[in-house]
């Protein structure tokens, strides 16, 4: 790689670093406001990232078949809009958001029908367990000949893929109410489903929320790679494998940012909304502070 290009790239990363330092040490001062500035941070350090790559994948002559640059994603993400538009409705909207909400919600209901037999307890936590460790390429085929090649096959292999997380973790937050706070709602002559709505199921809040922060990426994943074994010719996992048997690879990862984005705004809008729902929990409490 030419000298300049290794300037270039000292040069911005060098500037990052001194950037992100400073302002790190400003928010740590009080100086600038954490909630606002502190988004730089991320920002500052994504944006040397591609400014790197560019540099390297010009500076060394890589070819693109094996890396493109940022600058050639960035030009077929303008040049494929429509198509990466569709892809992102077929898979996201029509599959990951309708196995997400079945799959969570089933979750949760059965974990309270778990939580309220001790057979269901001791028999179907061993399953759930086991099935969690099912590999999604063995569980999609199965979908695909149960539900045909449409949406609803992806979203079958969604709900299998976030059910189990949503059981085991909200079984776990509904024991997370200490003996203390039980017997005061038992003076109080509550019953158990006054117990479940004012104690136990805000407790185990935090529990939930790491279900659903923890479904909304194996979400995506899942509906992703169940569209490898059929689909119509439209999806982010059809044209991730068109893609690369076409060797078109910077529409390939134009694929793989917009699925990024959307994978990432999707948790995000999740964490937002249990900062606004636990804020009483001392994990927020102290992420304020």
């Amino acid at each position: 790689m030419p000298g300049h290009y290794w300037f270039a790239m000292v040069s911005a990363w060098g500037f990052a670093w001194l950037f992100v330092d400073q302002l790190s040490g400003e928010i740590r001062r009080g100086a600038v406001p954490r909630k606002t500035m502190g988004l730089l941070i991320p920002a500052v350090f994504g944006v040397a990232l591609l400014v790197v790559w560019e540099i390297v994948t010009r500076g060394a002559n890589v070819p693109p078949v094996l890396l493109p640059a940022p600058s050639a994603i960035g030009a077929q993400l303008a040049n494929s809009a429509p198509i990466l538009w569709a892809d992102f409705v077929q898979t996201f909207v029509k599959s990951v958001i309708p196995g997400y909400i079945i799959g969570c919600l089933a979750g949760l209901v059965v974990a309270i029908a778990v939580d309220r037999s001790p057979f269901l307890k001791a028999g179907l936590l061993p399953i759930g367990n086991f099935m969690s460790a099912l590999p999604i390429i063995g569980i999609a085929p199965i979908m695909v000949m149960w539900f045909g090649f449409d949406w609803q096959s992806k979203a079958a292999v969604v709900v299998a893929m976030t059910f189990f997380p949503m059981l085991v973790n909200t079984v776990a937050g509904l024991n997370a109410a200490s003996s203390i706070e039980r017997d005061l709602m038992r003076t109080y002559a509550a019953n158990y489903w006054q117990t479940l709505l004012k104690l136990r199921l805000p407790a185990a809040g935090p529990f939930i929320f790491n279900a659903l922060k923890i479904n909304s990426t194996l979400a995506l994943i899942g509906a992703i790679v169940a569209e490898f074994f059929g689909t119509p010719v439209v999806g982010m996992g059809f044209r991730i494998s068109t893609g690369v048997g076409r060797l078109a690879i910077d529409l390939v990862w134009a694929e793989i940012a917009v699925a990024a984005v959307a994978g990432s705004a999707f948790y995000g809008v999740i964490a937002l909304i249990e900062r606004g729902v636990t804020f009483w929990h001392p994990s927020v409490r102290g992420g304020r502070a």
